[in-house]
Protein backbone atom coordinates (compact mmCIF):
# COMPACT_ATOMS: atom_id res chain seq x y z
CA UNK A 1 0.00 0.00 0.00
CA UNK A 2 1.58 3.22 -0.71
CA UNK A 3 1.67 6.09 1.56
CA UNK A 4 -1.11 8.69 2.23
CA UNK A 5 1.87 11.33 2.48
CA UNK A 6 4.78 10.41 0.42
CA UNK A 7 6.19 14.30 0.36
CA UNK A 8 5.24 17.99 0.54
CA UNK A 9 4.10 18.84 -3.04
CA UNK A 10 4.83 22.21 -4.59
CA UNK A 11 1.47 23.37 -5.95
CA UNK A 12 0.30 26.49 -7.64
CA UNK A 13 -0.62 29.64 -6.44
CA UNK A 14 -0.94 30.63 -2.49
CA UNK A 15 0.55 26.95 -1.53
CA UNK A 16 3.50 26.82 -3.63
CA UNK A 17 4.47 29.68 -2.28
CA UNK A 18 3.87 28.76 1.28
CA UNK A 19 5.57 25.44 0.04
CA UNK A 20 8.59 27.51 -0.87
CA UNK A 21 8.90 30.28 2.02
CA UNK A 22 8.55 27.44 4.72
CA UNK A 23 11.28 25.22 2.59
CA UNK A 24 13.83 28.26 2.24
CA UNK A 25 13.14 29.63 6.24
CA UNK A 26 13.60 26.25 7.96
CA UNK A 27 17.55 25.75 6.83
CA UNK A 28 17.97 29.57 8.20
CA UNK A 29 16.09 28.81 11.42
CA UNK A 30 18.03 25.78 11.99
CA UNK A 31 21.46 27.91 11.07
CA UNK A 32 20.57 30.42 13.62
CA UNK A 33 19.82 27.62 16.37
CA UNK A 34 22.64 26.07 16.00
CA UNK A 35 24.89 29.51 15.76
CA UNK A 36 23.20 30.09 19.30
CA UNK A 37 23.83 26.74 20.79
CA UNK A 38 20.14 25.31 20.58
CA UNK A 39 21.01 22.18 19.22
CA UNK A 40 18.34 20.20 20.71
CA UNK A 41 15.46 22.75 19.45
CA UNK A 42 16.81 22.28 16.22
CA UNK A 43 16.66 18.66 16.15
CA UNK A 44 13.01 18.80 17.69
CA UNK A 45 12.57 21.71 14.81
CA UNK A 46 13.51 19.39 12.09
CA UNK A 47 11.39 16.45 13.22
CA UNK A 48 8.22 18.72 13.81
CA UNK A 49 8.69 19.75 10.30
CA UNK A 50 7.34 16.21 9.28
CA UNK A 51 4.14 16.36 11.49
CA UNK A 52 2.19 16.06 8.49
CA UNK A 53 3.06 12.34 8.32
CA UNK A 54 1.05 11.53 11.64
CA UNK A 55 -2.41 13.49 10.73
CA UNK A 56 -3.79 10.35 9.55
CA UNK A 57 -5.17 7.46 11.31
CA UNK A 58 -2.51 5.46 13.04
CA UNK A 59 -2.46 2.72 10.90
CA UNK A 60 -0.45 4.18 8.22
CA UNK A 61 2.21 6.15 10.35
CA UNK A 62 4.73 3.60 9.74
CA UNK A 63 4.08 3.86 5.70
CA UNK A 64 4.49 7.56 6.37
CA UNK A 65 7.59 7.13 8.60
CA UNK A 66 9.40 5.00 5.30
CA UNK A 67 8.03 7.54 2.80
CA UNK A 68 9.24 10.35 4.29
CA UNK A 69 12.83 8.62 6.22
CA UNK A 70 15.45 9.51 3.52
CA UNK A 71 13.86 13.81 3.77
CA UNK A 72 14.71 13.37 7.50
CA UNK A 73 17.87 11.74 7.26
CA UNK A 74 19.09 14.90 5.15
CA UNK A 75 17.86 16.86 7.24
CA UNK A 76 19.27 15.40 10.32
CA UNK A 77 22.50 15.07 8.54
CA UNK A 78 23.26 18.45 7.48
CA UNK A 79 22.27 19.51 11.31
CA UNK A 80 25.19 17.35 12.44
CA UNK A 81 27.47 18.29 9.60
CA UNK A 82 26.64 22.30 10.65
CA UNK A 83 27.38 20.97 14.28
CA UNK A 84 30.34 19.28 13.64
CA UNK A 85 31.74 22.14 11.33
CA UNK A 86 32.75 25.02 13.42
CA UNK A 87 32.90 27.27 10.65
CA UNK A 88 30.17 30.02 10.26
CA UNK A 89 30.22 30.24 6.50
CA UNK A 90 30.43 26.41 6.50
CA UNK A 91 27.07 26.24 7.98
CA UNK A 92 25.48 28.72 6.21
CA UNK A 93 26.54 26.77 3.01
CA UNK A 94 25.44 23.42 4.11
CA UNK A 95 21.97 25.41 5.04
CA UNK A 96 21.97 26.62 1.47
CA UNK A 97 22.52 23.29 0.49
CA UNK A 98 19.72 22.05 2.24
CA UNK A 99 17.36 24.50 0.71
CA UNK A 100 18.43 23.18 -2.65
CA UNK A 101 17.43 19.99 -1.31
CA UNK A 102 14.14 20.91 0.07
CA UNK A 103 12.90 22.80 -2.66
CA UNK A 104 14.71 21.57 -5.85
CA UNK A 105 15.60 17.90 -5.47
CA UNK A 106 13.02 16.45 -2.84
CA UNK A 107 9.88 17.08 -5.13
CA UNK A 108 10.80 15.47 -8.26
CA UNK A 109 9.66 12.15 -8.66
CA UNK A 110 10.98 10.87 -11.94
CA UNK A 111 13.34 7.34 -11.05
CA UNK A 112 16.52 9.14 -12.19
CA UNK A 113 15.92 11.81 -8.78
CA UNK A 114 14.59 9.54 -6.62
CA UNK A 115 17.35 7.25 -7.09
CA UNK A 116 19.62 10.49 -6.69
CA UNK A 117 17.94 11.11 -3.45
CA UNK A 118 18.31 7.65 -1.70
CA UNK A 119 21.87 7.74 -2.70
CA UNK A 120 21.89 11.65 -1.45
CA UNK A 121 20.17 9.72 1.90
CA UNK A 122 22.32 7.18 2.29
CA UNK A 123 25.77 8.91 2.05
CA UNK A 124 24.97 11.54 4.47
CA UNK A 125 23.23 9.53 6.89
CA UNK A 126 25.87 7.02 6.76
CA UNK A 127 28.61 9.93 7.39
CA UNK A 128 27.04 11.28 9.88
CA UNK A 129 26.38 8.71 11.88
CA UNK A 130 30.29 7.88 12.17
CA UNK A 131 31.11 11.51 12.38
CA UNK A 132 28.78 12.25 15.45
CA UNK A 133 28.70 8.37 16.91
CA UNK A 134 31.58 7.10 16.26
CA UNK A 135 32.63 6.11 20.10
CA UNK A 136 28.98 4.61 20.61
CA UNK A 137 28.38 1.21 21.70
CA UNK A 138 28.69 -1.42 18.80
CA UNK A 139 24.94 -2.19 18.91
CA UNK A 140 23.83 1.55 18.07
CA UNK A 141 26.01 1.75 15.13
CA UNK A 142 24.79 -1.62 13.86
CA UNK A 143 21.15 -0.81 14.66
CA UNK A 144 21.04 2.78 13.15
CA UNK A 145 23.16 1.71 9.95
CA UNK A 146 20.87 -1.45 9.36
CA UNK A 147 18.17 1.08 9.57
CA UNK A 148 20.00 3.81 7.08
CA UNK A 149 20.32 0.96 4.60
CA UNK A 150 16.66 -0.58 4.94
CA UNK A 151 15.47 2.95 4.17
CA UNK A 152 18.02 4.01 1.61
CA UNK A 153 17.09 0.67 -0.59
CA UNK A 154 13.52 0.98 0.47
CA UNK A 155 13.45 4.32 -1.18
CA UNK A 156 15.00 3.65 -4.25
CA UNK A 157 12.99 0.54 -5.28
CA UNK A 158 10.09 2.12 -4.54
CA UNK A 159 10.33 4.16 -7.51
CA UNK A 160 10.64 1.11 -9.58
CA UNK A 161 7.82 -0.87 -8.45
CA UNK A 162 10.16 -3.92 -7.73
CA UNK A 163 8.09 -6.83 -6.29
CA UNK A 164 10.14 -7.55 -3.87
CA UNK A 165 11.29 -3.92 -2.80
CA UNK A 166 10.92 -5.33 1.08
CA UNK A 167 12.59 -8.37 1.11
CA UNK A 168 15.36 -6.80 -0.92
CA UNK A 169 15.28 -3.52 1.11
CA UNK A 170 15.25 -5.54 4.56
CA UNK A 171 18.42 -7.55 2.69
CA UNK A 172 20.40 -4.53 2.06
CA UNK A 173 19.77 -3.12 5.84
CA UNK A 174 21.30 -6.85 7.10
CA UNK A 175 24.32 -6.71 5.21
CA UNK A 176 25.06 -3.06 6.23
CA UNK A 177 24.58 -4.10 9.81
CA UNK A 178 26.02 -7.27 9.69
CA UNK A 179 29.63 -5.19 7.91
CA UNK A 180 29.35 -2.86 10.89
CA UNK A 181 29.27 -5.83 13.32
CA UNK A 182 32.04 -7.04 11.73
CA UNK A 183 34.48 -3.71 10.95
CA UNK A 184 32.71 -1.82 14.09
CA UNK A 185 35.68 -3.59 16.45
CA UNK A 186 38.61 -2.09 13.84
CA UNK A 187 36.65 1.43 13.03
CA UNK A 188 39.04 3.09 10.92
CA UNK A 189 38.99 6.61 9.30
CA UNK A 190 40.15 7.73 6.11
CA UNK A 191 39.94 11.72 6.54
CA UNK A 192 36.07 12.01 8.14
CA UNK A 193 35.20 9.33 6.21
CA UNK A 194 34.76 5.92 7.70
CA UNK A 195 35.71 2.50 6.57
CA UNK A 196 32.20 0.84 6.59
CA UNK A 197 30.88 3.84 4.60
CA UNK A 198 33.00 4.09 2.43
CA UNK A 199 32.40 0.70 1.77
CA UNK A 200 28.50 0.44 1.57
CA UNK A 201 28.38 3.40 -0.53
CA UNK A 202 31.12 1.90 -3.30
CA UNK A 203 28.77 -1.40 -2.89
CA UNK A 204 25.73 0.76 -3.01
CA UNK A 205 26.66 2.60 -5.91
CA UNK A 206 27.74 -0.28 -8.08
CA UNK A 207 24.58 -2.49 -7.20
CA UNK A 208 22.25 0.13 -7.71
CA UNK A 209 23.71 1.38 -11.45
CA UNK A 210 23.63 -2.40 -12.13
CA UNK A 211 20.04 -2.70 -11.20
CA UNK A 212 18.88 0.68 -13.06
CA UNK A 213 20.64 -0.03 -16.07
CA UNK A 214 19.02 -3.56 -16.35
CA UNK A 215 15.59 -2.06 -15.61
CA UNK A 216 15.84 0.00 -18.75
CA UNK A 217 17.52 -2.34 -20.32
CA UNK A 218 20.86 -0.54 -21.02
CA UNK A 219 22.71 -3.71 -18.90
CA UNK A 220 25.26 -4.61 -21.26
CA UNK A 221 27.95 -7.63 -20.91
CA UNK A 222 30.78 -4.57 -20.80
CA UNK A 223 29.11 -2.60 -18.64
CA UNK A 224 28.20 -5.09 -16.23
CA UNK A 225 32.06 -6.42 -16.10
CA UNK A 226 33.29 -2.92 -15.35
CA UNK A 227 31.04 -2.29 -13.13
CA UNK A 228 31.71 -5.49 -10.81
CA UNK A 229 35.31 -4.91 -11.33
CA UNK A 230 35.41 -1.45 -10.19
CA UNK A 231 34.01 -2.45 -6.81
CA UNK A 232 35.71 -5.39 -6.42
CA UNK A 233 38.89 -2.90 -7.15
CA UNK A 234 37.89 -0.60 -4.23
CA UNK A 235 37.05 -3.16 -1.75
CA UNK A 236 40.60 -4.47 -2.45
CA UNK A 237 42.20 -1.97 -1.96
CA UNK A 238 40.54 -0.91 1.37
CA UNK A 239 40.94 -3.88 2.43
CA UNK A 240 44.34 -4.64 1.59
CA UNK A 241 45.97 -1.19 2.52
CA UNK A 242 44.12 -0.20 5.87
CA UNK A 243 46.06 -0.60 8.91
CA UNK A 244 44.38 -2.45 10.96
CA UNK A 245 46.73 -2.11 14.09
CA UNK A 246 45.71 -0.34 17.01
CA UNK A 247 42.49 0.26 16.23
CA UNK A 248 40.24 -1.53 18.74
CA UNK A 249 37.54 0.21 20.20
Amino acid sequence: MRPLINKLTPSRGFSHAFYFIFNAVLPLLIFLLVRTGFVQLALSLILLSKWRMFAVRPRFWVANVRANAIDIIIGVSVLAFMVASGSEVLQFVWAIAWAGWLIFIKPKADTLWVSMQALMGFVSGLMALFLTWDHSPLFVLVSATGLLCFFAAHHFFYSFDEPYMRLLSYFWGYFGAALVWILGHWLLFYGPVAQPTLLLVSLGIGLGTLYYLDHFDRLSLNIRRQVVFIMVAVLLVVLTFSDWGDKIV
